[in-house]
C-alpha cells in the first residue's frame, strides 16, 4: 500500500509540475504573441481523424491556440436545407475537431465568406447558385477569364441592400457558431472588387466605404446577439494607393474610408505575402484588434513574427495592447498542408505554407527555450 501511495504522489507531482512548466510557457508567449494561430479550410469528412491527430500532435505542443476553419457554404446545414452539402463536414465532424481543440486550450471557429468570393473563377458558389438573385452584378456571371479584364471580375459579391439575403446568411451563421460553440467568427470580406456597382439596382452611386461600413456593421451587431466577436480579414480598409500595397493587400475601389467608422471590437486580419508590411500600425492606431497574418515564404513569416515583437516593444501600452499576434494563412488546402507538413523532404526555406508554419512554430519554441 505504502508503495502504491508513493506512486501516486510521484504521479501527481509530475503531472503538477508538468502543468506548471505549460503554463509559464504560455504566459511567456502570451506577452508576445497573444494570438498564434493557424487559418485553413476545414478538412473533408474522411480526414477529420487526421487533422484531429494534426492538432494533438503538432498545433497543441507547438503552442497554437487559435484555429480558424474555411467552413464556407460546404456545410451539412441543417437551418436552411437548400443550403446543405451532404458530402461536407458537419455537427458530429466538428464535434470531434473542437474536442481535440479544448484539450489543448485552442480557440477554434469558423469562417464563411460573406459579402465577396461568392464565385471561384467559372464556379458560382452555392448562396448565389441558389439565390441568384442576391447578385451584387445582374450583368456579369462566373467567367473564366485574365486579371484584369473588362468586367473587372475577380469573384462575385452578393448584393449587402438586398432585403432577403440576410435572412439566408444569418442563420448559417448562428449554426455553425452554435456546433463549434464559438464565441469568434470570421466574415472573410476580403478582396470584395464588386460594391457600390453600376448595375446593381440598390447600389449603384452610393458610398462604398459606406456600404462596407453598414454590412460590417450589421454583421457585427447580429453576432452580438450570441455575445459573439466578429474578425475580418483587414485589405479593403487599407488605401492601396496611399500604402502602396496596391489593390489586392489594399483597396483601391474606395472602401478604405470605412476604417474610420467600423465598430473598434472587430479583430483585423492584416494579411501580407511579399513583404511584412507595417500596416497593423494603422489599425492600432485606431484603438482596431490587429493580428498580422503570412502565407507561403518563410522569411516573411520571420519577418513578421518580428515586426509584431518590436511594435508590442517599444510602442505606448495602448497601442502595445491591440497588437493581437500572428497567423498563418493556408490556401491550397487541408490535405496540402498536412501531406507537406509530413513531407521529410520538405524544403523549409521554401515557398510553402508548410515550410513557412514550421519557420513560424521553430521561432515560438525558440521564446519558450529563451
Amino acid at each position: 500500500m505504502k508503495r502504491i501511495a508513493l506512486i501516486t504522489c510521484l504521479m501527481v507531482f509530475l503531472l503538477a509540475n508538468s502543468l506548471t512548466v505549460r503554463a509559464q510557457e504560455q504566459s511567456t508567449l502570451d506577452k508576445v504573441f497573444p494570438v498564434r494561430g493557424l487559418f485553413v479550410d476545414a478538412p473533408n469528412r474522411a480526414r477529420v481523424d487526421a487533422f484531429c491527430k494534426f492538432i494533438d500532435e503538432e498545433l497543441g505542443p507547438n503552442h497554437i491556440n487559435t484555429l480558424i476553419l474555411a467552413v464556407n457554404y460546404n456545410y451539412r446545414f441543417a437551418s436552411r436545407p437548400e443550403m446543405a452539402n451532404a458530402n461536407a463536414i458537419g455537427k458530429e465532424e466538428v464535434a470531434k475537431i473542437v474536442e481535440m481543440c479544448k484539450k489543448h486550450g485552442i480557440n477554434v471557429f469558423p469562417l464563411i465568406n460573406l459579402l465577396g468570393h461568392q464565385s471561384w473563377s467559372a464556379s458560382t458558389g452555392k448562396l448565389l447558385s441558389v439565390y441568384p438573385e442576391f447578385t451584387e452584378t445582374p450583368n456579369i456571371k462566373a467567367q473564366k477569364v485574365e486579371w484584369p479584364n473588362p468586367d473587372g471580375y475577380y469573384c462575385l459579391s452578393y448584393c449587402p441592400l438586398h432585403p432577403d439575403v440576410h435572412d439566408v446568411v444569418f442563420p448559417l451563421i448562428d449554426e455553425v457558431l452554435n456546433d463549434f460553440g464559438a464565441k469568434d467568427f470570421h466574415a472573410g470580406m476580403d478582396e470584395v472588387f464588386y460594391i457600390g456597382h453600376e448595375s446593381c439596382p440598390r447600389c449603384a452611386g452610393k458610398d462604398r466605404a459606406k456600404l462596407f461600413s453598414d454590412e460590417m456593421q450589421k454583421i457585427r451587431d447580429h453576432l452580438a446577439k450570441s455575445d459573439a466577436r466578429l474578425w475580418i480579414w483587414g485589405d479593403r480598409l487599407i488605401d492601396g494607393k496611399q500604402t502602396g500595397v496596391g489593390e489586392w493587400e489594399g483597396s483601391t475601389n474606395d472602401t478604405a474610408a470605412a476604417v474610420e467608422t467600423i465598430p473598434r471590437d472587430i479583430v483585423i486580419c492584416d494579411w501580407h505575402y511579399n513583404r511584412a508590411e507595417t500596416t497593423a500600425a494603422l489599425f492600432a492606431g485606431r484603438e482596431l484588434d490587429v493580428v498580422s497574418c503570412f502565407w507561403n515564404r518563410p522569411q516573411v513569416a520571420a519577418d513578421t513574427l518580428d515586426a509584431v515583437q518590436l511594435f508590442r516593444k517599444v510602442s505606448s501600452r495602448k497601442m502595445t495592447s491591440h497588437y493581437r499576434g500572428v497567423m498563418q494563412t493556408v490556401w491550397s488546402g487541408n490535405d496540402r498542408l498536412l501531406r507537406d507538413y509530413y513531407n521529410p523532404e520538405l524544403d523549409e526555406n521554401g515557398g510553402t505554407e508548410a515550410a513557412s508554419f514550421k519557420r513560424m512554430l521553430k521561432m515560438l519554441n525558440a521564446i519558450v527555450e529563451e
